[in-house]
């Protein structure tokens, strides 16, 4: 069974899937959505490794770009991802930039799915999901930098 050429994918998307699942998901009545954003985020690794990118938030009518940097620990290999997410409890402009925890799971081998459960100091919480691409498996608890331009 470990000969199959598949067997290595679907370990890796087991992984990702087990991974996804202990994220911490608040239930949609429980917060209302404050915003949106788009991120597209890059991410090398060998046990310790670096996430960097940009994005944009959507909050009140307008659109604000970020950008995205990140220390990433228990991970290994290299993936991109674009991904959506939803803002809950930005009250105000400023409370978006931070320094925020970070909770992932990864599994890429050509495509994968990532997703990320994301809280600042200031209470923001952002949850992130989209398609990878590469090569990665990732699960881990990171921090995560965004930064209004």
């Amino acid at each position: 069974m470990r000969n199959h050429p598949n067997f290595a994918r679907r370990a890796l998307l087991g992984a990702a899937f087990l991974a996804l699942a202990a994220l911490p998901v608040a239930p949609a009545s429980a917060a209302a959505t404050d915003g949106t954003i788009t991120l597209r985020a890059k991410s090398a690794d060998v046990g310790v490794g670096w996430t960097w990118g940009d994005g944009v938030l959507h909050w009140h009518g307008h659109t604000y770009p970020f950008t995205v940097k990140g220390l990433n620990v228990a991970a290994v290999g290299y993936s991109s991802v674009v991904a959506h997410g939803t803002v809950h409890n930005l009250k105000n402009l400023h409370d978006f930039d931070g320094t925020y925890a970070s909770s992932t799971g990864e599994a890429t081998a050509g495509q994968g799915i990532a997703g990320q459960a994301l809280t600042n100091a200031n209470g923001v919480r952002i949850g992130i999901n989209g398609p990878t691409k590469g090569a990665r498996l990732s699960g881990s608890a990171d921090g995560i930098q965004l930064t209004l331009r």
